[in-house]
């Protein structure tokens, strides 16, 4: 298994795969993740995921009276070598399936219509054909970085962004997908909207979506 490990501060390190837009290399960083958590080594604090790496934050000050020789990069690095990557690679993941009903009528949906050549009907076909994936969770709180989105809609963001983009949009940006949870500035490629509840601090599970997941779109 290749993966490489940089420090990225002097409280965390981050575990790179290849980087690329995998399903599997996703599924290995998910089941990378657990198992840090599972096994987690003195001073852990977190385990945050991305595409195809993941990053470990820690406390040193709890880490330093165990290290005999060497640095605590070090220390950390041997911790993350002791990964079973092998094994992890066999595992199984049962994704949650979600379902987002949308309203196309973003303020972009014209005009990205008529840079792709097509009408209304054959964007929210091609936009609700895919079962998406939540590759990362950031940006946002609860906003969902979703992979899948079908080539002929792949469009690169405004070169002007807007300073407040609605919560519940729906947008696109090159070749992900994704929902706005909250009202904030944004550059993404607005095409429709959902009133479906993203990010909510009072409830125990504060997201809707999570990495792993599935997204399917519904015209609604």
């Amino acid at each position: 298994m290749k993966y490489e490990i940089y420090s990225l501060s002097e409280h965390s390190i981050s575990l790179y795969f290849e980087q690329k837009i995998s399903p599997e290399i996703n599924d290995l960083v998910l089941s990378a993740c657990e198992w840090i958590n599972k096994n987690p080594m003195i001073g852990f604090v977190e385990v945050v995921p991305a595409y195809a790496s993941l990053t470990v934050f820690y406390k040193i000050l709890e880490i330093k009276p165990l290290i005999k020789s060497g640095t605590i990069s070090e220390y950390v690095e041997d911790y993350l070598k002791s990964i079973p990557f092998e094994e992890l690679t066999q595992l199984e993941r049962e994704p949650k399936i979600v379902e987002i009903p949308v309203k196309y009528n973003g303020e972009d949906l014209i005009s990205l219509c008529e840079a792709k050549e097509i009408d209304r009907r054959e964007l929210i076909k091609l936009h609700t054909a895919p079962d998406y994936r939540v590759y990362m969770m950031g940006f946002l709180p609860g906003f969902a970085y979703l992979g899948g989105l079908d080539k002929k809609l792949s469009m690169p963001r405004r070169a002007k962004p807007r300073i407040r983009v609605p919560k519940g949009s729906v947008g696109i940006a090159g070749n992900q997908t994704g929902i706005y949870p909250v009202s904030s500035p944004g550059g993404w490629q607005l095409i429709g909207q959902t009133d479906a509840v993203l990010f909510d601090p009072k409830m125990k599970k504060m997201t809707l979506l999570n990495n792993g997941d599935t997204v399917r779109f519904v015209e609604g």
